[in-house]
C-alpha cells in the first residue's frame, strides 16, 4: 500500500513511518521544509514539500496514495477556533482525495473529547464541553466522508503517549518541576489519564489503515487509568524534588499555563477494549510509570 502522511516528522508520525515502512508499505509525507524532507527521506519516505494551508497539495497526495494517514495538527491556543477551521478543512481537503474510491482515511484525535470522571469507550458519544472538544469537528468532518465512499476512521490518542524523545504532556510536568522544584499535582491527584507508548500507538495506526471497518473510532490507549498522583510522584523521585498538591486556583500559575493546569487536573480515563477486539491490537511496551523510570525523560535538561 502506498500511504500518504501528514505530521510524519512530529512527535509519533516518525514511529508511525517506521511501523509502515517495516511492514512492506510505501510512504509519502507532507513535508513543510527542507529539514523536514531530510528528515522523511531518512526514515524511508519521499517528500512532497507543502504544509496543512495547501489543500490543493493535500488533495493531490491523497488521491495518488492508497490510503492517508493524517497525523499533522497545531496552532495557537490562544486561538482554538483558528486550530478547529485549520484541521477540518485539512480533512476535508485529503477526503476530497479519496472519496469514491473505499480507501482508507485515518484521523487524529484524542481521548480527551470525552466526558471527565469516568471511563469512556469508543461507542461514547464525544463531550462539547470537554477539554478537547476543538477536535470534535474534525472528527465529525472525516466521518462525513464514509458516506462518499471512504473507510473514514478516527484514532483517538491517549493525552501521553509516551517513549523515546516525548515532547508533549510529560516533558512539560518535568520542566515545571525543575523550575519550581516541586513535582505538582492538582487538587488531590486521583484524577486519572490514560496512556500510550509511542510504538503501540504506531501499531494501531498501521492496523487502522489495513483493517479498520468504514466509520469507526478507535482508541489509542495501552493503560485505561493512570493515577496522576502517582505520575508526580514517579517524577519527584527521578529529579529529587518534593511533590505536592497545588489548588486548582493556583495551578494555571505554577505550570505556567491555564489551559495545561486544566489539563493535567482532568480526570480522564479511557478504555481501548474495543479497539483491541476489533483490529487484534495488543500493546505491550512499557508502561508510563515504567518509562519515566527506563526511559529517556531525565537524561537531558527538559
Amino acid at each position: 500500500m502506498h500511504v500518504f502522511v501528514t505530521g510524519g516528522t512530529g512527535q509519533t508520525g516518525p514511529a508511525i513511518i517506521a511501523e509502515l515502512v517495516g511492514s512492506g508499505h510505501t510512504v509519502t509525507g507532507l513535508a513543510r521544509s527542507d529539514a523536514s524532507a531530510a528528515r522523511l527521506q531518512a526514515l524511508g519516505a519521499t517528500a512532497l514539500p507543502g504544509s496543512m494551508e495547501d489543500l490543493d497539495t493535500l488533495t493531490a497526495g491523497a488521491s495518488r496514495s492508497d490510503g492517508v494517514v493524517h497525523m499533522a495538527n497545531g496552532g495557537d491556543f490562544r486561538d482554538p477556533q483558528s486550530m478547529t477551521r485549520r484541521e477540518v478543512a485539512a480533512i476535508r481537503a485529503l477526503g476530497q482525495g479519496l472519496v469514491g474510491t473505499g480507501k482508507p482515511l485515518v484521523t487524529t484525535s484524542g481521548t480527551l473529547v470525552m466526558p471527565a470522571g469516568r471511563v469512556s469507550t469508543e461507542q461514547d458519544p464525544a463531550d462539547p464541553t470537554s477539554i478537547g472538544s476543538l477536535r470534535i469537528p474534525g472528527e465529525q468532518a472525516c466521518l462525513s466522508f464514509t458516506e462518499r465512499g471512504v473507510r473514514a476512521v478516527v484514532l483517538r490518542l491517549a493525552p501521553t503517549v509516551h517513549g523515546p524523545r516525548d515532547h508533549g504532556f510529560i516533558p512539560m510536568l518535568i520542566a515545571a518541576a525543575r523550575a519550581t522544584g516541586v513535582s505538582a499535582y492538582v487538587e488531590d491527584g486521583t484524577n486519572r489519564w490514560p496512556a500510550v507508548h509511542r510504538l503501540d500507538a504506531a501499531d494501531l495506526y498501521r492496523l487502522a489503515l489495513e483493517k479498520s471497518p468504514a466509520g469507526q473510532v478507535v482508541h489509542g490507549v495501552g493503560e485505561d487509568a493512570v493515577p496522576f498522583l502517582s505520575i508526580a510522584k514517579r517524577i519527584g523521585e527521578q529529579l529529587g524534588v518534593p511533590v505536592r498538591s497545588v489548588p486548582a486556583q493556583d495551578a494555571g500559575e505554577h505550570f505556567g499555563n491555564p489551559f495545561m493546569a486544566r489539563v493535567f487536573g482532568t480526570d480522564a480515563p479511557a478504555s481501548s477494549q474495543h479497539t483491541q477486539q476489533l483490529l487484534g491490537w495488543t500493546p505491550d511496551h512499557r508502561t508510563l510509570l515504567d518509562d519515566l523510570e527506563q526511559g529517556d525523560y531525565f537524561t537531558t535538561p527538559g
